[in-house]
């Protein structure tokens, strides 16, 4: 198929650039006018953001696996000071690109930065990993769970929880999308109600380290560095470590949150440069505080074969069955909460995001802000695969598979954020410069921490090798294979489709959302550019007050 001028038609895709993009030819303020509509997310709220999706299930739960695997009272509290410390060297990598690149999006805008080339190869795999992997399902059915628990009626999983689940997911996406202020208001409330329980188990821990609680003092402090082997802990071996350093840098998992919605946030540059170090700051010292709470009151053996969470177990050694019996599920409930609410607004975000940028099949639908000028349409599509992930799997390894999938992916994700930035500050002809300069040894040190955490599930335990009801190796092998799929996706979309459709893809994509809601312009990346359609758009055409560019393949 040719155009008027015998050449096969092009289509052009507009993106709005920063000035590091476009060679320097845009300078850092008019960058920062890439941001459209007022902000609403000040410094607290986008520190409640952050809080509510590192502050999960994890810090209750998490510490026995901990101990169980390193056998130390010593060792365990350093690998959550250590994993503090590889969070916040993350944090300054993201803080760099989020400062140069004020946009909403994420790692999508970064990779976007360094991976020029193939183009929308890298915003391809993002694509296919944050929206096929990006639910809220294991945090919706754990609510559902502990739903049940508090009422007195325990259920590990089965349709009634996964019933809760569903209209836990139906009642956050319908909030986020009809009254946003009031989500934001949710989501700071239970931020508070998080931090305070967590100050509520370090200061019973104080306590009983005073002597004061209904147990004996089980003596976790002495021999502080020893490394014991006993029934159900300790002897793991190097596995058993890093297994356990995965663990806990898990537990952390969130601190990127505000990056992914810098369009929402007051004054952006400022609001993220002091809300995310404190967030990430503030979770660590409560984190190792917590810990020591636990073994101030729980003994070694009961602390790693609990079946129950430990702050569960936790309670009954300070305040007694009752109490803890009546409190915690309910604790942990409104957690799960607090974390649905985070992640559902942030990933609606950056669905719409990739729906503006033309990545998404009927992208003009998914970037829209009808009807109340949110993006209810991409939190629906949050929605959808939450639920499919919630009502799709069968009981067992199975599910617990699938909700635990989109971890591994990430690990990829942010080795290659890490590793651009590294060549980016390595390369002058790219000219990089931001309000925030992350030092290179604490890149190069996150950078091999997502190495490691990339290397490590391919290597065989000590134990058996289907102990969670599947091949150890399934999980990454799996997890690789979403990336590789967005690699399928690009050359469908970028090179097979076009090439037999008869039309050419041109820089990036562009769909532009009006003070209505309506999608003013752009054309989505699986659509065809009619013949003689126009080539490219100019290097630095202004557009609704936003300067765009075009690139040819």
């Amino acid at each position: 198929m040719e155009g008027p001028d015998g050449k096969r038609p092009v289509r052009s895709f507009d993106h709005p650039i920063d000035g590091e993009a476009a060679g320097g030819i845009l300078d850092q303020p008019d960058a920062q006018c890439a941001q459209s509509g007022p902000g609403k997310i000040g410094v607290a709220s986008a520190v409640f953001l952050i809080l509510n999706k590192m502050i999960g299930t994890g810090i209750f739960s998490t510490p026995s696996s901990i101990f169980a695997a390193t056998g130390s009272v010593g060792i365990s509290l350093l690998l959550w000071a250590v994993a503090g410390l590889l969070t916040l060297s993350g944090l300054s990598v993201y803080l760099e690109f989020g400062l140069a690149i004020p946009r909403s999006g994420g790692e999508k805008n970064y990779l976007e930065r360094v991976l020029r080339r193939p183009r929308h190869l890298a915003t391809s795999i993002f694509a296919v990993q944050i929206v096929l992997l990006g639910f809220s399902a294991g945090n919706s059915l754990a609510f559902g769970r502990y739903v049940l628990l508090a009422l007195g009626h325990p259920m590990p999983d089965g349709w009634t929880p996964r019933a809760i689940a569903v209209a836990c997911i139906i009642f956050i996406a319908g909030l986020h999308a009809a009254l946003p202020r009031w989500s934001l208001r949710l989501t700071n409330a239970l931020g508070i109600f998080k931090v305070l329980v967590l100050l509520l188990i370090i200061l019973s821990g104080f306590v009983a380290l005073a002597g004061y609680r209904l147990v004996p003092d089980p003596g976790n402090f002495d021999n502080f560095w020893a490394v014991e082997k006993r029934d159900g802990y300790g002897g793991g071996g190097a596995y058993a470590y890093a297994t356990a350093l995965l663990q806990v840098v898990y537990s952390y998992k969130g601190w990127e949150n505000a990056n992914y919605v810098m369009g929402e946030l007051k004054n952006p540059q400022r609001t993220l440069k002091i809300a995310a170090p404190l967030a990430v700051s503030g979770i660590t010292v409560l984190y190792v505080l917590a810990n020591v709470a636990y073994f101030a009151a729980i003994p070694k053996a009961d602390l790693a074969k609990s079946e129950v969470i430990v702050a569960g177990l936790f309670f009954q050694n300070m305040f007694g069955e009752s109490a803890a019996a009546r409190s915690l599920p309910a604790f942990v409930a409104l957690s799960n909460v607090g974390n649905v609410l985070a992640v559902s607004f942030a990933h609606s975000r950056v669905n719409q995001e990739l729906a503006k940028e033309g990545i998404l099949p009927w992208s003009k639908f998914w970037a829209s802000t009808h009807p109340f000028g949110t993006p209810a349409a991409s939190l629906f599509l949050h929605w959808v695969v939450t639920v499919i992930v919630l009502i799709a799997p069968p009981p067992g390894p199975a599910y617990n598979f699938v909700v635990n999938l989109y971890t591994y992916p990430g690990a990829w994700i942010n080795a290659l954020v890490a590793g651009g930035l590294i060549y980016l500050r390595l390369t002058k002809s790219e000219n990089w410069s931001s309000p925030w300069q992350s030092y290179l040894p604490v890149s190069v040190i996150y950078l091999l921490l997502n190495v490691f955490l990339v290397v490590t599930p391919f290597v065989p335990p000590n134990s058996d090798w289907n102990a969670d009801g599947y091949p150890y190796y399934a999980f990454p092998l799996v997890g690789t294979g979403v990336l590789l799929l967005g690699v399928v996706y690009w050359l469908l979309c970028a090179k097979v489709w076009p090439w037999r459709s008869g039309y050419s893809v041109v820089g990036d994509s562009g769909l532009h959302v009006g003070d209505g809601g309506d999608v003013l312009d752009g054309k989505d990346f699986l659509a065809e550019r009619l013949p003689g359609a126009a080539t490219e758009q100019p290097l630095l055409e202004r557009r609704n007050n936003r300067r765009y560019g075009s690139v040819r393949l």
